[in-house]
């Protein structure tokens, strides 16, 4: 299982882990969002705690720590109304930050 941590602060990240940007470009706030290597069938655990919500126009930083040297992951994003859209085979290293589109 992949330990991925959501920055509010600082943090020391190791040479190994995966950094990027999460943001929200949209007027719904994010209740979800999971990350899965690719190729894999499971969502890993919802990184946004059950407290917290990513509101519309915020951005945060997410840490992937699950020790694989590959950069391409899956996407979920759950919204605030039920909604969700999904991402397959990202390369998030290349990306350098993700931002959530919603129609």
């Amino acid at each position: 299982m992949a330990i991925v941590a959501l920055l509010g602060s600082a943090a020391a990240v190791h040479a190994e882990d995966l950094q990027f940007k999460l943001i929200n470009n949209t007027d719904i706030a994010v209740t979800g969002f999971y990350v899965s290597h690719s190729g894999t069938r499971e969502w890993e655990d919802n990184l946004i705690p059950e407290d917290y919500i990513l509101a519309g126009g915020y951005e945060v930083d997410v840490i992937i720590a699950d020790g694989r040297d590959t950069c391409e992951y899956d996407l979920s994003v759950e919204f605030e109304d039920g909604d969700e859209v999904e991402e397959y085979e990202l390369d998030l290293c290349e990306l350098g930050s993700y931002t959530v589109e919603y129609d």
